[in-house]
């Protein structure tokens, strides 16, 4: 047998390396069995947080489907039950919703007239304090009295339109006399007569204003007089800010109201 000559050994060689290599490839790029049961948990993994995210988007959308169910369901109970019950209500306000016509009391109409007569004099003596004042305190009481009786004004000539009842026309013939006296009068001598006149006639008729208000059984007058309450209450206030409302105006006042 011929010996094996150099280059036919390194051939062999060569040969030999190259299918050691190949085999080391084939080797490498083969997964194990490790890798296989790695990659197969990793893809379960997914699957079930998939799963879980469908399954939460759907119970959160059945939950808000619910809850706007419920929502509009409770907005449709209230609406029925603001419309046709409950004192103070929207639908009840006129006294006709529901149970029928309220009734409208001999103290709801004195009120409601009252009410009416405060705004006839009132308001020119709002106006008057505008040009006869000496204090920059009763100028500021004047349009006070300006604009809450403005606008108790327009809602009892409303409220009463509604409920039937008549008002005057015109300012009573006590109170008449009060414009007049204000008429006559300028600067100090106003101020002092403003502060005095204005402060007993709202005290007296804040009185008037809490027996209605307790008493009532209608709504109109109800809320009618809860609005005078605050208008009334303010002007006192600033009246009383003036530092002019003397003794005498407070007991002639406590005279008028204390029960008899």
């Amino acid at each position: 047998m011929p010996a094996a000559s150099p280059d036919d050994m390194d051939t062999t060689c060569v040969h030999w390396e190259g299918s050691m290599y190949t085999h080391r490839r084939t080797a490498q790029s083969r997964p194990t069995a490790r890798t296989i049961v790695s990659s197969v948990a990793a893809v379960a993994a997914l699957a079930l947080i998939a799963v879980f995210v469908v399954l939460r988007q759907s119970d959160e959308s059945q939950a808000s489907t619910d809850a706007a169910a419920v929502g509009v369901g409770s907005v449709s109970q209230h609406g029925a039950n603001h419309g046709t019950g409950g004192s103070g209500g929207a639908g009840t306000a006129s006294g006709t919703a529901g149970s029928g016509p309220q009734p409208v009391t001999k103290v709801d109409e004195t009120f409601l007239v009252k009410v009416r007569q405060a705004g006839l004099w009132e308001i020119p003596a709002g106006r008057l304090a505008q040009t006869h004042a000496d204090s920059e305190a009763v100028k500021r009481a004047g349009l006070h009295l300006l604009d809450g009786h403005s606008k108790l004004d327009q809602l009892v000539r409303e409220d009463a339109k509604i409920l039937g009842v008549d008002l005057p026309e015109e300012a009573s013939a006590e109170q008449q006399g009060w414009v007049d006296q204000l008429e006559g009068a300028q600067g100090v001598e106003f101020d002092r007569l403003f502060a005095n006149l204005l402060r007993a006639s709202h005290g007296k008729i804040f009185a008037t204003i809490a027996e209605v208000r307790a008493a009532t059984q209608n709504d109109l007058v109800r809320r009618h007089a809860r609005q005078a309450n605050q208008t009334v209450l303010d002007h006192m206030e600033v009246l009383e800010d003036t530092g002019l409302v003397d003794a005498a105006t407070f007991k002639e006042v406590e005279d008028a109201v204390a029960p008899q």
